[in-house]
């Protein structure tokens, strides 16, 4: 899968993301607050700017402040985020992500929750048997 470099995002630049999707919708002030050691009002300003340029970030305006919104919904955002995950740390085996995953999980699964996972995962054995 190719990489667009408008895409690729400095630490700094996923923390912004990540602060407006826990917000929905932040103004620099909101943002600046978010961050670990938060940059001055200026650079996160020009931060906002790249992401805005990059096409990541909206702005409205309300009233005298512009309020930054992302611009993909944070489902999608975050399937993308996984799938960059599963290709960097488990070239690419979506089986060693999810074993990861569940081996990881100190909760115990839920029979709800494993339920879920194995209509999940049986989902396209069915639809492929029914073409």
């Amino acid at each position: 899968m190719p990489k667009n470099p408008a895409l690729e995002l400095s630490r700094r630049e996923r923390q912004i993301m990540d602060a407006i999707y826990r917000a929905g919708r932040a103004t620099a002030v909101d943002v600046a607050a978010a961050l670990p050691n938060p940059p001055g009002n200026s650079a996160t300003r020009a931060m906002l700017a790249i992401l805005v340029r990059k096409g990541l970030l909206k702005i409205e305006k309300d009233g005298p402040r512009f309020v930054y919104l992302p611009t993909r919904p944070g489902r999608e955002a975050g399937r993308s985020a996984i799938r960059r995950v599963v290709e960097t740390f488990f070239a690419g085996s979506l089986t060693s992500a999810v074993a990861a995953l569940l081996d990881a999980d100190e909760n115990n699964l839920s029979p709800a929750e494993i339920a879920r996972l194995k209509a999940l995962i049986e989902k396209p054995a069915k639809e492929a048997a029914k073409k």
